[in-house]
Formats: structure tokens, C-alpha cells, sequence
């Protein structure tokens, strides 16, 4: 069995809407659980399906421990083992020197008890337990017990994606996307990268008045040289703090891909950047959904009318069941209050989405347009307007930061310097 490692803990603290913010996504590894109760089989077959469990291949056998000793006699170990035991201390303690005769080198593994003794706790340290937890705990606990486990001490934090998509197009999802991405870089000194996932009419580039000869298009097409440093080469510095990955915006060729498309690039990107804004284009696709659904964080954009508000609810739905130990998703009310134009009240979209808007920014025609013909951020155009602030508010909503006084270093400046150096 594999060494205990410094997240091993007996009891974990039950999981909540903030401490799930900061698990990391289980790596593709194997993952065989040997339970005594249903109970604990049910949480476990319940985690399998959550997105941060999605590369991981589990299987769940009943037995505890002995099961495992006998499972393990003439087949070689997992990743990582799970043995529930609500036996005495002497008789887990038995079990798990049995088990550790078939171990194989770099097996983890995770015990499950009823026992809140540090005693026990120590024991099973000294024999190579990697985790302890003790019932009562839930399904955010197992996956945050599974996931420490991959996560190398000291290492800079995995970095979390929010995904902004709108619930119909040309309802602003790119603007907010672009302006979101902004407000967290500047207002929150907070190394971010925007990646536009529009690849045939993305409009980052031109929001930000980029032009780069290379993009994300490069990072698709070649998957085979997607690393830290290929990565590098393709951002586009826009400011000290943030970073694009700009689509190509050209029709020379077919921008079909299939599910896993962008898994590697969103993993090279977690790897070295704390925020990863993704602006995704309104297309139903398995890519796209799988995107939306991976996402630490999801902004939805619509407009007060009754073909946004049936989209919106079609796709909160079809969020809810596909992230179902996730917080809510934020919805955006954009272009508010247009003359003339019939509107479904915010009070009637919210009740028939049963999702209060985090934001509702009004119309304003001039402040967007002269924006984006100049390639620049509301806040660059108009920092005291009432757009600003809302955008600002949200960037906080979502990062769940205070805006911070601006200094000459920031926070991530040397990992900022790595990602997005000048070229030669």
C-alpha cells in the first residue's frame, strides 16, 4: 500500500457549497470500493456520476475487506482501493495487513469507518493508509478524499473554469464572457485566461483588439503537442493579469470535433492558471455539453423574452441533473429595458427558471457599441457607469473574492510572466 499522505484525516468536515469549489478533478485512474453497508455503496455509485469523477473508472463490490483479500489473491490492485469496515479496531486492523500482502506498488488506499480514534487513525498511517473517513460523510467528502490524494503538496491550486454561454444567440454571452474575463484579471489582480471556443465567428479578438496569428485552433488540430509551453506560444497578452486564446474566425475549414476535443487543453490550462473563463458558442453538441457540464462555474445569458426564457429553462434543467452536487448555475438578464420591445418581468423569469438573476444589465446601445467598435472593456470606456459596476459584481459573485486595490506586482506576477511573455 502506498505511504499516507498529508491529506490522510479521520472525520472529515462534511462538504458545503464553498469547500467544493476546491476539489480537483479525479485524474484517469481506477478505483475499486469493497463496502459492508448499502449505504456507503450508494454514495460511492452516487459520486461515479458527478463531473469531477468522470475520468475515473470505479467499481463497487460489497464484501469490506475480506472480500478485497480475496478479490486481490491472483489480480493485480487498482489506483485505489476502498474498504468499508464497521467492524472492531483489531479486526480492520487484521484485514488491512492481509490486503497489504497483495498490494501492489502505488495502490492507494481509502478506509471507511465508524471508529473516531486517533489510535486507530494512526494505525492505519503507520500501515499506509492513505485516507480515513469516518461516518457520517457524503459524496463531496469521498471525491474531495479521492482527489487530495493526486494533489502534489505545495502545488499552486488547480485552477477553476467558468463557462459563459447564452440561452439563445446574439443575446451578449461573448460580451459578458469577454467583460467577466476582465473585471476578474484587473479588478482582482488574478491571472485569468479568456479562451473562445467560437472557432468559425468568435468575436474575442476583436473585442480586445487582438489580432494573433495563432489561437486555439492550433491546440485542437495537434492535440499530440498540447503542454504547458505549446500553450504559451498560443496565448495573446491583453493585459498584465489576462490573456486570450483567440479563435480563428475564419471558414477555411469544417470545425467539427467530437466529445473529448478540449479535454487536454482545459487540463494543460487548469494546470498552470488560477481562472479560465470559457466563452461558449450557443450550439448543443456533445463538446459543448461536456464543457458546460465539466465547468467549475456556469454563467448563462439571456435576454427578457420568451424564446431566452424556454431555452434558459430547458438547459437549467438538463444542468441540474447533470451536475447534481454542484451549486446553482448564475443567470445574467442582459439588455434589459429596450423601448418598446415587449419584456417578461424579472420576478416572472426567475419564478418560471426558479433561478433568481444574479444580474440584470440594462440596454444601453452607445456604451456596448462604442465598446466593441473600439476593442475595449465597459469598464475601459466607462468605469463609474452602472454597467461596470454590475459587471464587477459579477466577476466577485463568481470568484467569491473582494475587489482588491490595485498594486504594481500582482499575486501570480511571475506565473504571468511565464504564461504570457512578450515574443521576440
Amino acid at each position: 500500500m502506498q505511504g499516507g499522505s498529508d491529506t490522510a484525516k479521520a472525520g472529515a468536515p462534511a462538504g458545503d457549497a464553498h469547500v467544493d469549489a476546491v476539489i480537483a478533478p479525479v485524474p484517469r485512474i481506477s478505483i475499486q470500493a469493497f463496502c459492508e453497508s448499502p449505504e456507503i455503496a450508494a454514495i460511492i455509485q452516487e459520486a461515479v456520476s458527478d463531473r469531477r469523477m468522470d475520468k475515473a473508472h470505479v467499481k463497487v463490490h460489497m464484501g469490506g475487506a475480506p472480500a478485497a483479500v480475496e478479490a486481490y489473491r491472483s489480480a493485480p490492485t487498482p489506483n485505489v482501493i476502498v474498504i468499508e469496515s464497521a467492524g472492531e479496531r483489531n479486526t480492520l486492523l487484521h484485514s488491512l495487513d492481509a490486503l497489504a500482502e497483495f498490494c501492489d506498488a502505488g495502490t492507494r488506499v481509502i478506509v471507511c469507518g465508524k471508529i473516531n480514534d486517533i489510535l486507530l487513525y494512526r494505525a492505519l498511517i503507520a500501515r499506509g493508509v492513505s485516507e480515513y473517513l469516518v461516518s457520517p460523510f457524503n459524496v463531496l467528502d469521498f471525491i474531495r478524499s479521492v482527489s487530495h490524494l493526486y494533489s502534489s503538496p505545495g502545488s499552486a491550486p488547480v485552477g477553476r473554469t467558468i463557462a459563459v454561454m447564452g440561452a439563445k444567440g446574439g443575446v451578449g454571452a461573448s460580451t459578458i464572457a469577454h467583460n467577466l474575463a476582465w473585471a476578474i484579471a484587473n479588478g482582482h489582480e488574478a491571472s485569468t485566461v479568456i479562451v473562445d471556443l467560437d472557432l468559425g465567428f468568435g468575436t474575442a479578438g476583436l473585442d480586445f483588439n487582438q489580432d494573433p496569428p495563432q489561437g486555439i485552433a492550433d491546440a485542437v488540430f495537434a492535440p499530440e503537442r498540447l503542454d504547458i509551453n505549446f500553450v504559451d506560444r498560443l496565448l495573446s497578452k491583453c493585459t498584465e493579469n489576462l490573456s486570450l486564446l483567440a479563435a480563428p474566425a475564419t471558414l477555411d475549414r469544417m470545425y467539427d470535433f467530437g466529445e473529448n476535443a478540449f479535454d487536454g487543453l482545459i487540463d494543460v490550462l487548469r494546470t498552470s492558471v488560477p481562472w479560465i473563463v470559457l466563452d461558449v458558442p450557443h450550439v448543443w453538441t456533445a463538446w459543448t455539453r461536456r464543457l458546460v457540464i465539466g465547468a467549475d462555474d456556469l454563467v448563462i445569458v439571456a435576454t427578457p423574452d420568451l424564446a431566452n426564457l424556454r431555452n434558459a429553462k430547458n438547459m437549467l434543467d438538463t444542468l441540474r441533473s447533470g451536475r447534481p452536487n454542484d451549486g446553482r448555475p448564475k443567470l445574467i438578464l442582459n439588455g434589459a429595458g429596450l423601448l418598446k420591445r415587449p419584456e417578461i418581468s424579472t420576478a416572472d423569469f426567475a419564478k418560471a427558471v426558479e433561478l433568481e438573476p444574479t444580474a440584470v444589465i440594462p440596454f444601453d446601445a452607445k456604451l456596448f457599441g462604442t465598446a466593441a467598435n473600439n476593442g475595449q472593456m465597459i469598464a475601459e470606456v466607462e468605469s463609474n457607469s452602472k454597467i461596470a459596476e454590475l459587471l464587477g459584481e459579477l466577476a466577485q459573485a463568481v470568484t467569491g473574492r473582494t475587489e482588491v486595490r490595485k498594486s504594481k506586482r500582482t499575486l501570480f506576477h511571475p506565473l504571468v510572466s511565464k504564461l504570457v511573455r512578450k515574443k521576440a
